[in-house]
């Protein structure tokens, strides 16, 4: 029989753990200062109470005074957690103790420990959080026996049906090894220069996901951003061709795309590669369907603009809900809270087709972290989700040799468009032309293209010109243009 799943209260978390944590077990949640525990803790709490369950914080550091303040200043409800202060007042400091014949932790340890057991027995919790654990450790004599305590400890609080997370001050000097041997699951909150993190690495009974996931403390409390893995994710589509809408450009890639492809439209700046990729949005729109693009450097408003002057009525699909236009603030967003609005925009908002403007841009944003993993697994998702793909390569240069990215992902792509800058008789034009396509044949020609207030032109196949891809082609023949 498969025991229900208990929410730890991160909804994130939960999908890293495949659902939720086992019940009537012990997890260890390691980290440093600042790293999240506590509030972590009160999540894990505060479903439990949400539920209807009676819910145990064991506070031996901050007072539940200071716990009680810090959760609502995150909008999570403590009125109805149960807390057992055993944290140092002010009262201690003031009386002198001596202690000429028993050690301190000896002396402190049976009233410590009998307070605890009379308020499981009276309580009878169903979920506790011990905060922090590792200050049993000086009310033990040596490493063995605090071992054997908090193994008993756990095991008491087990034996009376509670579900036990409890939080670890763990440093080199003192590390906290013999906790994550003792305990059913490990989850580590990771704080460094380049953000938080949530790593899972012991969870006895179940699988879970792998990896550093992205995880941020706000003021409503914790988020995690799973790590993105697309072979978990699948959905039954219609094989089907989306065409652009321009006749003769859909002659050039023999119908239009396949739904569930990815495409790479490559070119200079300014050649025309985002106003194509709208052009498929706009024929989407037309079938009712929902696109989004990922802007990493221009304006919302800017795009808006430019398109309705180019006869694609942007504004109206907006409104309509068939178009989203979202600008990614660069160096602000993980791959993985990335991943997150893309996942949302296509289960939750149904987009059909996601255009990603422009690769450079999404590299930034990795802050260092390397692009071609993440964006093999974001269009894998996409694939397998029957979302169609459209990926804005800038190039470099303008004219001279001929390169599709200089990124290496050109293998990602199923289709490769790309769009170039030609020198014809003293005149700087634009020429379109297909360079792969996986499902079906393709036209191997040239044709040039413009970008005119009627929206996109494209014209007959240039049989006339040749090394167009150098930038400089050459007329043949008489019927030079």
């Amino acid at each position: 029989m498969v025991k229900q799943r208990l929410s730890t209260g991160v909804s994130g978390l939960d999908e890293v753990l495949y659902g939720g944590l086992l019940p009537n077990r012990a997890y260890l949640i390691r980290g440093g200062p600042g790293a999240g525990k506590t509030t972590l803790g009160l999540h894990f709490l505060s479903v439990g109470v949400t539920q209807g369950e009676s819910c145990l914080y064991i506070t031996l550091g901050e007072s539940a005074e200071q716990i009680r303040d810090n959760a609502k200043s995150l909008s999570i409800n403590a009125d109805f957690i149960d807390f057992l202060d055993l944290s140092p007042n002010t009262e201690f400091f003031a009386q002198v103790q001596t202690y000429d014949i028993f050690s301190p932790a000896e002396v402190e340890r049976e009233p410590t420990t009998k307070r605890i057991i009379e308020e499981v027995e009276t309580k009878k919790p169903s979920r506790v959080f011990l905060d922090a654990v590792t200050q049993f450790r000086y009310l033990s004599g040596d490493a063995f026996l605090f071992r054997k305590q908090v193994l008993s400890f756990i095991r008491f609080l087990l034996s009376q049906g509670a579900t036990v997370m409890f939080s670890s001050e763990g440093i080199n000097r003192i590390p906290d090894d013999d906790l994550q041997f003792i305990s059913d699951g490990v989850i580590h909150l990771n704080h460094s220069r380049l953000g938080r993190s949530v790593c899972v690495t012991k969870f006895r009974g179940s699988d879970f996901q792998h990896s550093f996931h992205s995880m941020q403390l706000t003021k409503t409390g914790m988020e995690v951003f799973p790590r993105l893995q697309p072979e978990i994710y699948k959905q039954e589509f219609v094989a089907q061709t989306i065409p652009s809408g321009v006749p003769e450009f859909d002659r050039m890639l023999h119908g239009g795309l396949e739904r569930g492809t990815v495409t790479l439209i490559t070119g200079a700046t300014g050649v025309g590669k985002t106003t194509l990729g709208l052009q498929f949005m706009k024929e989407a729109a037309q079938r009712g369907e929902r696109s989004v693009i990922y802007t990493f450097e221009e304006a919302e408003n800017t795009l808006l603009y430019r398109s309705e002057s180019i006869n694609i009525p942007a504004c109206a699909m907006k409104q309509k809900g068939t178009l989203s236009i979202v600008e990614v603030e660069l160096l602000q967003l993980t791959p993985d809270r990335f991943a997150h609005l893309v996942r949302h925009e296509v289960e939750v908002k149904q987009a059909r087709i996601v255009m990603l403007d422009s690769i450079a841009g999404y590299r930034l944003s990795l802050q260092g972290e390397n692009l071609v993993t993440h964006l093999h697994a974001l269009c894998k998702y996409l694939q397998n989700m029957g979302v169609t793909v459209l990926l804005i390569n800038e190039t470099e240069h303008i004219t001279g040799e001929f390169r599709a990215t200089e990124l290496g992902i050109s293998y990602l792509a199923d289709n490769i468009v790309f769009l170039r800058y030609i020198e014809v008789q003293g005149q700087m034009r634009k020429a379109i032309g297909v360079l792969k396509k996986r499902l079906s044949d393709f036209e191997k020609t040239l044709r040039e293209i413009e970008i005119t207030r009627y929206g996109v032109k494209v014209g007959k196949p240039l049989h006339s010109l040749r090394r167009i891809l150098s930038g400089t082609p050459e007329w043949v023949g008489h019927d030079s243009q």
